[in-house]
């Protein structure tokens, strides 16, 4: 299982421990199955195939088949409702004529355009109840005997699979890159981690582990082994760990049901809290933020009846309101409220993380004769918060010269809420000020490299992943903000889910946008066609798993392509068993059937609390076509969701991202140039060693050089 996991997370085969012998058959097999999926496989890979006996070469390369295919959607047949497509859609009003015709006509015999109104009008027909709507009409071996053999085009994908160590090295160097990550992860990777943290337990353990919800994944299996805990120094890292090893949220973004705990347990959670308070009363102030939390854990941990532990009474004691413990937050709140807004930042200032995040308030509130007293408190807080809090920080002052047309809030969930932005902007010499601060602290923290940098072009535009909980996990998925160049003549979206107990209906659409974010047309299972935009023909079922397509040249007028995926009935995107979204490119005369792997760009899950997901846009500037990752879900209605339904909600949200500015990869680039030699890639390979920074690496980089690819662009954030 580690082996496949290790291939999707980091393109890396892990060698065989197999017997030697002639594989060379089985390599070339492999070589060529991994084309068909838009894969090529590195020579060292290929050699160690080749070197080892068929019975582990032929295991060595099933599991990497399998791992890749899954990896870009092509684990499961994705079949059309319209066998032709995207020849041979009819129009909409036809479409449903025809299937209205058919359901009138049970009997046989000829309708009149007077019994087709009568049915309509009579209120007894349910549209998407006719004969033959919804369901496929044909197998999927049908669907790819009416198309012929996809057209190679230069312009195809094709990923590079390199050889990597045994699977016990690349697992352990998975796990300590997981678990002493400096950014949050999404629930994909916190559920890896979670799985590694098992596998590892007895191997090395990384030095720090700088996010808290990182520590309650290994604690909570820490915790079940019955293994000390580590890197607990708040209250709030032991609720972490009870929501965790109760199957809720460590990052307490909603409540968990906690479980029994075993009398183990038990102690060790309250000899953890204990020892906490013992060693910083002060930390019981961030006890009530969770009262009610703690209350119902208190209800599952029993501490009154350990009085060895008094100081994990108190934390009980706390959240009962029993007692009051005056909390930093509370402080600057109430000194705010007074109107002093110096001592405020005073006060934060012993949190500088929170004093950071509080930066854009406090500077807002303060008097002309106050704010020069804030900047150095904030000033002298840079040196002691994360590089994660001050990218933050360098983003947001870079967006508030003049207030945004739209403000977005996203939660960790990923929905969002928008509304005016009322804020009045921050004057530009204090923008300038905060903004040279916070770039010679960044520059400070860099690691001096110790070859030459190499970056690839198309990196600069990813935006900094400063949190994996602002994306999806899957193939080629880049952060929230980050835009790519797309190439071809031809975009098609797609969208696949399976149901897992009930009928489920997910709808593939597209809203196209002017240059003022107005609707300029849709493309949907009520509107089959729009300037040359196609849908495939709708599903409405799942139970074997159901694909929708959309075809999109890139000559259609809107300024703005929004695909998005709405449940129109049934089960959520977190209950059901598959679901995903993907996009491809190809050129016009590009033919073969509707799914294609050589041709998918980018393949990402759809897991999130909403019923309309928005995962990117496409947006047309002076040099072409960019997608932007948007990783959006809308909250909907519980049922029947349809585009011409969320029009302005979502139009605000694409808005809100795309004029947003993104510190991207270009930003951390550009404060190297101090530190050390870069040097833009242009398809050439260097003489000598160097650091190459990059979405994929190519082959061929000289022994010695180091590789940051979409894996490893997190390492890049400084600590």
């Amino acid at each position: 299982m580690n082996e496949k996991l290790i291939i999707q997370k980091t393109l890396r085969v892990p060698v065989s421990t197999g017997a030697a012998g002639d594989g060379t058959p089985v390599a070339r097999q492999l070589d060529a199955a991994l084309l068909d999926v838009g894969f090529s496989a590195s020579r060292a890979l290929l050699e160690h195939v080749g070197a080892l006996a068929p019975g582990p070469a032929m295991d060595l390369a099933v599991t990497v088949v399998t791992a890749v295919r899954e990896l870009v959607g092509d684990h499961v047949q994705h079949n059309a409702y319209f066998i032709g497509f995207p020849d041979d859609v009819p129009d909409t009003v036809e479409f449903w004529t025809d299937r209205l015709r058919a359901a009138v006509l049970t009997g046989g015999g000829t309708a009149t355009e007077a019994q087709l109104r009568e049915a309509v009008t009579s209120g007894g027909v349910n549209l998407l109840d006719l004969p033959g709507y919804g369901t496929y009409q044909h197998t999927y071996a049908e669907l790819l005997a009416a198309h012929d053999d996809l057209v190679a085009a230069a312009g195809d994908r094709v990923t590079l699979l390199r050889l990597g160590d045994t699977a016990e090295v690349e697992t352990t160097r998975l796990y300590l890159a997981l678990a002493g990550s400096v950014t949050p992860h999404g629930e994909a990777d916190l559920a890896i981690l979670g799985e590694l943290a098992v596998a590892c337990a007895d191997g090395p353990q990384p030095a720090e582990i700088p996010v808290r919800e990182n520590r309650a994944v290994l604690n909570g299996i820490r915790l079940v082994l019955g293994r000390p805990l580590v890197a607990v120094d708040t209250t709030t890292d032991v609720l972490r760990l009870a929501c965790q090893v109760s199957d809720g949220d460590p990052s307490l973004g909603t409540p968990t049901r906690f479980r029994a705990f075993r009398r183990p347990e038990r102690r060790m959670l309250l000899a953890a809290l204990d020892q906490v308070v013992a060693a910083s009363p002060a930390k019981l102030g961030d006890v009530a933020r969770y009262a009610e939390r703690w209350k119902r854990l208190g209800e599952r941990l029993h501490p009154h009846e350990y009085a060895q532990w008094p100081h994990a009474q108190r934390v009980f004691a706390v959240a009962r309101g029993e007692r009051r413990v005056p909390n930093l937050a509370g402080r600057a709140e109430a000194a705010i409220r007074s109107g002093a807004v110096a001592p405020a930042a005073s006060v934060l200032s012993a949190a500088p993380g929170l004093l950071l995040r509080s930066a854009d308030r406090l500077l807002r509130l303060a008097s002309a004769a106050e704010r020069t007293t804030v900047v150095d408190v904030v000033a002298g807080a840079l040196g002691s918060a994360s590089g994660r809090v001050l990218l933050s920080l360098r983003e947001h002052v870079d967006n508030r010269l003049t207030p945004a047309s739209v403000r977005m809030y996203a939660s960790r969930s990923r929905n969002s809420w928008v509304g005016p932005d009322e804020r009045p902007p921050l004057p530009a010499e204090l923008v300038a000020e905060l903004s040279a601060l916070l770039d010679a602290e960044i520059a400070a923290r860099l690691p001096e490299p110790e070859r030459p940098l190499l970056v690839d072009p198309e990196v600069l535009d990813v935006a900094l992943p400063l949190t994996g909980k602002a994306a999806e996990g899957g193939f080629a998925v880049l952060p929230r903000g980050s835009r790519a160049s797309v190439s071809g003549e031809l975009l098609r979206f797609f969208t696949y889910w399976r149901q897992s107990s009930r009928r489920t209906d997910y709808d593939l659409s597209v809203l196209l946008l002017d240059d003022g974010f107005h609707s300029a047309g849709q493309v949907s299972w009520t509107n089959y066609r729009h300037d040359g935009v196609v849908h495939s023909g709708d599903i409405t079922d799942a139970k074997n798993g159901a694909t929708e397509f959309i075809d999109v040249p890139l000559t259609v007028r809107g300024r703005y392509v929004v695909p998005q995926v709405n449940i129109y009935a049934g089960e959520s995107f977190d209950e059901v068993a598959e679901s995903m979204f993907g996009y491809q490119t190809r050129t016009r005369d590009q033919r073969g059937a509707p799914f294609d792997a050589r041709t998918v760009r980018a393949r990402s899950h759809l897991r999130g609390q909403g019923r309309v997901g928005l995962p990117m846009v496409f947006a047309r500037n002076a040099h072409g076509w960019q997608a932007v990752w948007l990783h959006l879900y809308l909250r909907g209605m519980p049922s029947f969701n349809r585009v011409e339904g969320n029009t302005f909600t979502t139009a605000d949200r694409v808005r809100a991202l795309v004029e947003r500015r993104y510190l991207t990869m270009a930003y951390l680039v550009d404060r190297w140039r101090t530190k050390a030699e870069v040097t833009m890639w242009d398809g050439r390979l260097p003489a000598e060693p160097v650091t190459y920074v990059g979405i994929e690496a190519p082959e061929g980089l000289p022994a010695g050089s180091e590789t940051y690819t979409l894996d490893r662009l997190s390492e890049l954030i400084p600590g």
